[in-house]
């Protein structure tokens, strides 16, 4: 596989705005945000077949270090579905075992079962649940995923209050 530095950021269709939202933070010099983004490699057409995007989708994530996905109800339905491209993501996050943030689109700073993808939840994956916020999805990045490799951890977690009180 090849050298991993990207962050791979994977969202129901209908929550792009939120994405956009993020590259917004990213290019703010005014917000500590930054991220080599995943999506920048192999870009698919509109008109591209399904099996020429999962290809590009699977050589993106191949790039990538580590993965957030925007925790939406379109986000939970559409990973665990097994037929959207976002439920291709999840299957191959996990293939590649890789750290996975789960950003709550409304700001909950807990797990939120309603917004993860079942397929995370059965398996038992282990997960980092944060709010969707730029000082918080950074140090999630910084914090939990480069301890995943090593980690023995199982299922889905969450930073105590004391954390965000620091950022």
């Amino acid at each position: 596989m090849s050298y991993r530095n990207k962050t791979y950021v994977a969202f129901a269709s209908e929550n792009i705005h939120l994405y956009r939202l993020m590259e917004a933070w990213r290019d703010n010099k005014k917000i500590d945000f930054n991220f080599a983004d995943a999506h920048d490699l192999f870009i698919s057409r509109d008109t591209s077949k399904p099996e020429t995007i999962k290809r590009n989708l699977r050589q993106r994530m191949s790039n990538a270090k580590q993965v957030i996905i925007i925790g939406t109800p379109e986000a939970k339905k559409k990973g665990g579905d097994g037929v959207s491209f976002l439920a291709y993501e999840v299957e191959v996050m996990m293939e590649f075992d890789l750290p996975v943030v789960i950003a709550n689109h409304d700001g909950d700073k807990t797990v939120d079962r309603n917004f993860i993808p079942s397929p995370l939840l059965d398996e038992s994956y282990y997960t980092m649940s944060v709010a969707f916020s730029p000082a918080i999805i950074k140090y999630a990045l910084d914090d939990y995923a480069p301890g995943f490799a090593t980690g023995s951890n199982t299922g889905c977690y969450q930073y105590k209050q004391s954390v965000y009180d620091r950022l």
